[in-house]
């Protein structure tokens, strides 16, 4: 089991990329080029549960953890998720304590939380490594609590403080969205936002993340005091290149 909570917490950075293309093709690559961890996205994401399965496979070769983003709190949603074993799990839109308690208790096993566990499913080797996972999953599996709203900004504090939530992961366009703000992280009040985050995390032990779209926004918020930090997604790779593509060939059409 490929366990991430320990490596992401103790990291300097810990570097990742998005996946939601739910390609099996595009998670090798991704563990090939030697990403610490990738976000299996079923949110927003092209996949479904069969195609998650694949992409943990494609991965299995590889040290890059996967972490899937479910689309919500739902314990049946988590338990089937969870037993396919991935090393973390991110959950949209968390916006209070409560909640964060409630997502809590849906990915431990009692008698910390009331996720059910079975004996021949894939997080436990098939029943080959069962006693192992029960003994590892409460304190290993990593948990990434995404702040996106003015009211999860409001409770942040308290969300960082709930045992069990390791990441607090800012989803920069909705959370800029919903304070009327530029998702820019050099925008005064949006970097304000950015820095109660950060801040939270460290006070609580806990790290700060986000997704970012080039390299000059992972340095700002690597200099803010992120560290989980995601560069990109396979979907926005496949579309830079081939319109890169396109535009030089029309280029060279009107040249010739």
């Amino acid at each position: 089991m490929k366990w991430a909570r320990q490596r992401a917490l103790q990291a300097r950075l810990f570097a990742g990329s998005w996946l939601n293309m739910g390609s099996s093709d595009t998670a090798e690559i991704a563990g090939l080029a030697g990403y610490d961890w990738v976000l299996i996205d079923l949110e927003h994401g092209s996949g479904d549960h069969k195609d998650l399965l694949h992409q943990l496979q494609a991965l299995e070769a590889y040290p890059t953890a996967a972490v899937v983003r479910v689309p919500n709190i739902d314990a049946v949603v988590f338990k089937q998720v969870l037993d396919l074993g991935p090393s973390g799990i991110m959950v949209p839109n968390v916006e209070t304590a409560e909640q964060a308690h409630q997502l809590i208790s849906c990915v431990r096993i009692p008698p910390l939380g009331k996720r059910g566990a079975a004996t021949s499913t894939r997080n436990s080797g098939y029943g080959f490594h069962y006693a192992q996972y029960l003994a590892e999953a409460n304190d290993n599996l990593l948990v990434a609590a995404q702040i996106e709203s003015r009211v999860g900004l409001h409770n942040v504090e308290a969300i960082a403080a709930v045992d069990g939530i390791d990441v607090l992961f800012v989803g920069p366009t909705d959370l800029s969205i919903d304070l009327g703000l530029s998702s820019d992280p050099e925008q005064p009040e949006f970097r304000e936002a950015l820095v109660r985050i950060a801040t939270a995390a460290q006070q609580h032990g806990k790290v700060a993340g986000t997704l970012v779209r080039n390299p000059q926004q992972a340095r700002q918020y690597l200099a803010l005091g992120y560290r989980f930090i995601a560069l990109g997604s396979d979907r926005g790779m496949v579309i830079q290149g081939m319109k890169a593509n396109a535009e030089f060939f029309s280029t060279l059409a009107t040249a010739a």
